[in-house]
Parts: structure tokens; sequence; C-alpha cells
């Protein structure tokens, strides 16, 4: 089965997370990603794979970010090796990078060098806060992009200190995989390439997009984007956390109370016609914290797998917060190969995760996983750029290549 991307060619010059998993979602779906590895510089892996080999542990990032990749050792910072990779960037459809802009413009890697070599390229970058203004050299790094949101002192109970959660990064994947598909099909149109980019600065900003709406929309307020104790919920029946028996917490998401308040009082032990809570209003506003103790002392009576098994049975609007494990043996995951189990050549059987995009007639696909420091040299060299073996020979020898 054919993939949406088979006939794209991906030069992947990545550093962070995010950038690097964009390039594995291209893979996925059939774009050859070629990864560059510097020769006499820096490693692009960030110190992963050499610790994994140290302690003889499965490398799990590396398996999961470059996985369906191509690996090229060069050393483009000498004559040889940029002339080798002139001739690649004249093959490549698109450039993935988180690179400084004046380390790739040092290169010979920047937007201008790239379309020198062929006009109609994509480059694509994430950078740190975005391409224009005062900070856009700053480096590319999430936790300082998310403190800049506004969203980590409002995550955790108040009182305590802010929490970053990490999720920015890979919003910043898919939003620059979004980007890089979008400018491919514009080049389809027009002919033409182009610069893409996204932070993330962004990234962190649009996983928090409601609430930052909210804000540009009314501004700020006593409760819009300020810490709320679970005891200062305006629903009891929505968005409500409560700890059951085993430690485990039940969350409700029932905002129109109306309609879930006979069978919820019913399960809990409480009385649907208690004049307490007998409207919406008594609920949310005039004896809300009653009903939030009382939902406590009943959730506490009962283990979470017993009010799972209620809730499921009357399809109600509530579930069970889980911990990592859960979606490791959750058959649905495994149903939409958002987890999948593979055969790896040194520690056997694993788990990893899988692919967070359904596509009937062109799915994701794994191909193979993440590939040695210049294992794939020889092939790039001569199968995409035709050079013969034995300048290949002889470039390795000089040790531009590896």
């Amino acid at each position: 089965m054919s993939g949406a991307l088979d006939d794209i060619v991906v030069l992947d010059v990545t550093r962070g997370f995010a950038p690097s998993m964009t390039a594995a979602f291209l893979g996925d779906f059939g774009a050859r990603v070629i990864r560059l590895e510097p020769l006499g510089g820096a490693s692009q892996r960030g110190g992963v794979d050499e610790d994994g080999a140290r302690s003889g542990t499965w490398n799990h990032e590396a398996d999961l970010i470059h996985r369906n990749k191509q690996s090229l050792a060069l050393d483009a910072a000498t004559v040889r090796g940029r002339a080798v990779l002139d001739d690649l960037l004249a093959r490549c459809d698109v450039v993935l990078t988180d690179w400084p802009l004046a380390e790739l413009a040092a290169r010979g890697l920047d937007y201008a060098a790239a379309c020198a070599r062929r006009p109609d390229i994509v480059v694509a970058r994430v950078s740190g806060f975005g391409p224009k203004g005062k900070d856009c050299e700053l480096p590319a790094i999430d936790e300082l992009a998310a403190a800049r949101t506004g969203m980590m002192p409002i995550v955790q109970q108040p009182g305590e200190p802010p929490v970053y959660t990490g999720a920015g990064a890979m919003h910043a994947a898919v939003l620059l995989a979004f980007g890089v598909v979008t400018a491919l099909l514009h080049r389809q149109h027009s002919g033409e390439g182009q610069q893409v980019d996204t932070s993330l600065f962004a990234g962190n900003m649009y996983g928090a997009s409601l609430d930052l709406q909210a804000f540009l929309a009314i501004g700020s307020g006593d409760r819009l984007l300020n810490p709320i104790s679970r005891l200062d919920v305006s629903n009891p029946m929505s968005g409500s956390l409560y700890a059951s028996a085993d430690g485990r917490w039940v969350t409700l998401t029932m905002p129109d109370t109306d309609r879930w308040w006979p069978d919820l009082a019913e399960i809990t032990g409480l009385d649907a016609g208690d004049p307490r809570f007998d409207t919406h209003e008594k609920r949310c506003d005039l004896n809300r914290l009653e009903l939030i103790h009382a939902f406590e002392e009943a959730f506490a009576r009962e283990s979470a797998d017993h009010w799972r098994a209620l809730f499921a049975a009357r399809g109600m609007s509530a579930d069970i917060i889980e911990r990592f494990d859960y979606p490791a043996s959750d058959p649905v995951a495994r149903a939409n190969r958002y987890v999948v189990e593979l055969d790896h050549p040194s520690f056997g059987r694993v788990k990893s995760l899988g692919f967070p995009i359904y596509m009937s007639e062109s799915p994701a696909r794994l191909a193979s996983l993440a590939p040695c420091v210049g294992q794939h040299t020889l092939d790039v060299l001569h199968g995409l750029l035709g050079y013969p073996v034995e300048t290949i020979h002889e470039l390795g020898a000089s040790g531009v290549v590896a």
C-alpha cells in the first residue's frame, strides 16, 4: 500500500524533540526522511544514543522520534562536505530544522541558500518564539516557552508552585507537520516553495486555546486564568474531581445537572428530591459547597473500578483519571494503533507509541526503527544522488562521510 507522501524527500536537521517528531510523522506516511548526522561536531541526538549504548537499555526515545528515517553522517563544514550537502538540497523537497538562524546560514542550510539549490524547496523550522520580533533568536526550549504563556500558574492548586506539563513540544510538532503539508500543497498548485515556522511559544499557547481565547475576549477576572481549588469549582458535577476509596480520582463532566442529577444522586446514595439540591441553581450556587462535600463522602466509600462500572452501566458522562500505565494495556489504544507492539532486534518484543492519525486509504506504517549513525550514507549518496561507489569510498577515507 502506498503512502500519501511517498514522493517527498525530507532532510532532517534537528536537535530537539518537536521537529524530530515532525520528521517521524512525515516518514510514517511515506516520506523519505534523511537525517543529517554531523561529523566533527555536536551530536544531533542529544547524547541519548550514547547513554543507551552504555547502559544496555532500549533507546525508546530514539525509536519514537527517529523511526522511519535514514541516517547520513556528513562533515558539512569541509569544502567537499558542503558540496555533498548542496547536491542533497537539490534533491530534497523539505528541510526540517530547529537550528539557530545564524548557524543555518553558516552551514548553508538557511532558506536563501536552500533556494539557490532548489527554488521550490520548503524550509520548516521550530523556533522558540517565532521568526519575527526581538526574541526570534532565543533558543527553542519548551519549558521557557511554556513559562511565557501564563498557563503554568493555573494548573496546580492555589498556593502551589506552577506546573510545567511538557505538552507544548508535541503541539509544535503537529503544527509544523501541518504547515509542511500545506506548503507542499501550495507548491503543487503554484510551483513556489516557502519558509514555514511554528514556535514552542505558539505550541504552548494553542495548547491552551480555549482559556487564552476567553481571556482575549473578556479580559481578566477573579476566576478566569487563576488557580482554582477543587472546593471552588462553580459546578460540583462538571470539571470536578473526587477521591475514591483506593486513592484514584473520579472526574465528572455533567454541566447539564438537571439531566444527570437523578442518576448521579441514586448511585451516590443521595436523595434526588433533597430540597438542598433539587434545582440547578441550588446545586451550583446556593448549596454548591454542601454538594461537593456530599460527593466527597460518597465517592470515598467505594473503589474507582466500582464507580467506573456504574458510570458505564448508566451511560453517564464521568470516568476515572488513569495513570501512565493505562494506555499501555487499553484495547482502544491498541485497536487504533495509538500503541503498537514491535519486534526490536536487540530487546525483543516491546511496546511503543504508534500513530495518532487514522487514514483509511494511506495509513501510517512503521517501516524501520531509528537508524544507527551513518547507517544509510551509502544508500543516500549512491541511490539518491547517484555518486559512484568509488567516490563514496574516497569521501569516507578522507573523513567527509561515515
